[in-house]
């Protein structure tokens, strides 16, 4: 590979009450350094980035329950592993031209941290997603 995954950058987990999850988290000792709303079909959902020491679990929160089934997301399970990259295009277009599977057409951009992330998806052979993101 001729980009650097550095680590892994968070562990998203797909929640049904983002408040109860957080309050959760904050007794293990996890601090929410980042709460943000996404755009999912039209409507919002919430996400809040819970930290302690260098771990970092993504907690989301879909719009409707029902969406999470047609997506085949579970509340409660991992959703996703993901990776920072130093860079976001470099890494899309060589996994690319290698034939990972990839879900998006393009690295998405994300107004989450300060000045927003970029990101995109792989599957691997069992359906498992492996998220590249670079935090701009």
């Amino acid at each position: 590979m001729n980009f650097k995954i550095n680590h892994i950058q968070h562990i998203g987990i797909p929640v049904t009450d983002l408040a109860r999850s957080e309050g959760f988290y904050e007794r293990l000792g996890f601090k929410n350094v980042m709460a943000a709303t996404f755009n999912f079909n039209g409507d919002k959902g919430n996400v809040a980035m819970m930290k302690y020491n260098e771990m970092v679990i993504e907690l989301y929160q879909m719009p409707a329950a029902e969406l999470q089934e047609i997506r085949g997301r579970k509340n409660g399970h991992i959703d996703h592993i993901a990776f920072d990259v130093d860079d976001i295009d470099k890494a899309f277009t060589e996994l690319k031209n290698l034939s990972f599977d990839i879900i998006e057409e393009a690295p998405m951009f994300l107004s989450f941290w300060k000045n927003g992330c970029k990101y995109f998806n792989i599957t691997g052979p069992d359906g498992e997603r492996l998220e590249f993101n670079q935090i701009l």
